[in-house]
C-alpha cells in the first residue's frame, strides 16, 4: 500500500465506514461461525470490528509492521494476529468458518496470486464455509489511488466463474457504485 492509503486505513473515518457500512452490507445475509480468518487487516479497522462479532478471528497481515502493531494490541483478546501471505495461508486444511477480506484482493501481485489465494482460501475453510469479499471496481479514480502501489482489480463479472473454477459453490456477486461484495460457499461435501 502507499503512503495515502496506510494513512486513509487508519482513520477514524475509515473505521466508521468499515463499522456502519462496509461489514454490515457483507455479512448481511452469511453466518460468520465460531472462527474466521481475516485476510489482509492493515491498521485494524475491520480486526477490531470482527472481533467484537466472531468467537475467535485470526488476522493475517502480509506487512510486518502492521501485522506486529496489531498484534500487540490484540493481545490477550479473541484476535490473534499473524504475518503472513494470502496466496500461501500457513494454516490445516479445514481450520475456518468463515474468510473474510476488506479491500484485499487488488493488492495481491498479479492474476496467478490472486488464484493462487482462491485455492488457498477454499482449502482453509470448513466445509459450508463462507468466503466473503468487499473490493474496488477498475476505474481511473481507483488507479490514481493507488500510484506506487499494487493495484490489480478483479472484475466483478469474471470472479464468480473464477470462484467456480476452485469449488466454490452459490457465488453471489453484488455491485454498489464503484464497490462490489463477493460471497460463495465452500461445499459441504469434500
Amino acid at each position: 500500500m502507499n503512503a495515502f492509503e496506510n494513512w486513509f486505513c487508519g482513520t477514524s473515518f475509515w473505521h466508521r465506514v468499515t463499522e456502519r457500512t462496509i461489514l454490515p452490507w457483507m455479512l448481511n445475509g452469511y453466518s460468520l461461525g465460531d472462527s474466521v480468518l481475516e485476510l489482509g487487516a492493515g491498521p485494524g479497522a475491520t480486526t477490531e470490528e470482527l472481533r467484537k462479532r466472531a468467537k475467535r478471528l485470526t488476522s493475517l497481515e502480509y506487512d510486518h509492521n502492521f501485522a506486529a502493531k496489531l498484534g500487540a494490541r490484540f493481545s490477550n483478546t479473541n484476535a490473534n494476529v499473524l504475518q503472513g501471505d494470502a496466496a500461501a495461508l500457513p494454516f490445516p486444511d479445514d481450520s475456518f468458518s468463515s474468510v473474510i477480506a476488506v479491500l484485499v484482493l487488488h493488492h495481491l501481485k498479479s492474476p496467478e496470486r490472486q488464484e493462487r489465494a482462491f485455492a488457498e482460501i477454499h482449502r482453509v475453510l470448513k466445509p459450508g464455509g463462507v468466503f466473503l469479499a468487499f473490493e474496488i471496481k477498475d476505474g481511473w479514480l481507483q488507479r490514481f489511488g493507488h500510484i506506487k502501489s499494487v493495484f490489480v482489480p478483479i472484475s466483478p463479472s469474471s470472479i464468480s466463474d473464477q470462484l467456480t473454477s476452485f469449488g466454490f459453490s452459490e457465488v453471489a456477486v453484488e455491485s454498489k457504485g464503484s464497490s462490489f461484495r463477493v460471497c460463495a460457499l465452500r461445499s459441504r461435501e469434500n
